[in-house]
């Protein structure tokens, strides 16, 4: 694209050096806090202001054909709705993991901004998993505004909306990497994902159908599984995967690696975001949380079952999956009997410590920081 300029120097890579992470540039020195945070509000800021071209390539063609022109007024607006407003962290980690591990060949416009593309897709791809995720789960808002399919003369249609957005990245896809060497790895990497979230989306459905509340389903190995499915390949090793895959990376030991780590990391997001999903801020959250009432295998109810009395038991068994709002403070107030709120800061504080020994452990061949910075973002997070 015409103009397109890098917000973020090279100055401000990382790259493992002698074992220890450092600042590539001329004064050598490591970057300090407030370097970096103003680093990363760039590096934001930098991947918002490509959107505009992420629209304009998605609708120019058609725009030109009178028949399409109301679907892709419509496409806009469902792509406008869905794919903006969250914390990006997904393709913003692809940006960061590029610039980490880009040779000497790949610090070209070009490929940082295919590197941009990539990490929009990784939202676009969220955002097709959130529109569905919250129809199959009667949830009201997401990101602080009503869900796409709770708006005014949306309802079903939403369904359709989700397809698109899906799509939607394989067009980018085409449009920015087909000829590249890394192409079809990239297009498996993206299948591949998208099949295993659907299959852990499958597990959780079936494992915690809303009209059938079997606490026995709710064994710590499923809720893993599901997690790991669901959550973590997509979240977690999709953006760095492919990252690694744009810089020439495709090893099977890499990967491997990389995998250990970021399904772990995956496994405690997934965690820290159910426990937010009872006790966090909806202001600050921007969602109101329904894992009780919608019969979630969640984290809590797992922890619940390992230390509740058989009264305490009949006491879930009687409020858990139910809609009506009572019943499910009182599961709440359960949760909070048994201590569950330190358990979790006690659970956060020693995963962080067992995320970081797996990093020292795997990250042998790749950036350390790239694992570490990944993990600041989400320890102790809010929302």
């Amino acid at each position: 694209m015409a103009g397109f300029r890098l917000s973020v120097p090279h100055l401000c890579r990382y790259r493992r050096c002698k074992g220890l992470v450092t600042l590539c540039g001329r004064t050598g020195r490591k970057m300090s806090r407030n370097g970096k945070q103003e680093a990363s509000v760039a590096a934001k800021e930098e991947f918002v202001r490509f959107f505009p071209q992420i629209i304009k390539d998605l609708t120019e063609d058609e725009l030109h054909s009178p028949e399409l022109a109301d679907a892709v007024v419509r496409l806009k607006e469902v792509i406008e709705y869905n794919t903006v407003g969250g914390k990006y962290n997904r393709g913003l980690t692809v940006t960061a993991a590029f610039r980490e591990l880009a040779g000497p060949g790949q610090q070209d416009q070009k490929s940082f901004q295919r590197a941009l593309v990539v990490g929009w897709c990784i939202e676009l791809l969220q955002a097709f998993f959130l529109v569905a995720d919250d129809i199959m789960d009667y949830s009201h808002t997401r990101r602080g505004q009503p869900c796409w399919y709770k708006k005014e003369g949306i309802g079903l249609d939403a369904v359709n909306d989700s397809f698109l957005l899906e799509a939607s990245v394989y067009r980018l896809l085409k449009r920015y990497c087909h000829g590249e060497p890394f192409y079809l790895n990239l297009l498996e990497l993206f299948l591949q994902s998208s099949y295993q979230t659907e299959l852990g989306q499958v597990l959780d459905l079936i494992t915690a159908p809303q009209s059938q509340v079997d606490l026995t389903r709710f064994t710590e190995q499923r809720y893993k599984t599901i997690v790991k499915y669901k959550t973590a390949f997509y979240s977690f090793y999709l953006p760095v995967a492919a990252a690694m895959y744009m810089a020439g990376i495709d090893g099977e030991e890499e990967h491997a690696h990389a995998k250990a780590i970021l399904l772990e990391m995956g496994e405690f997001f997934q965690i820290q975001d159910d426990f937010l999903d009872c006790f966090g801020d909806p202001e600050v959250t921007g969602k109101i949380g329904t894992d009780i009432q919608d019969n979630k295998c969640s984290w809590l109810v797992v922890e619940c079952l390992k230390r509740a009395s058989p009264e305490q038991r009949r006491l879930l068994e009687e409020n858990y999956g139910q809609k009506d709002l009572d019943k499910a403070a009182r599961v709440k107030q359960l949760y909070e009997e048994l201590g569950l709120p330190a358990v979790y800061r006690e659970y956060e504080e020693s995963s962080y410590q067992r995320l970081s020994a797996l990093i020292n452990q795997h990250a042998v061949h790749l950036p350390a920081q790239i694992f570490f910075s990944l993990a600041q973002k989400i320890y102790k997070r809010q929302k």
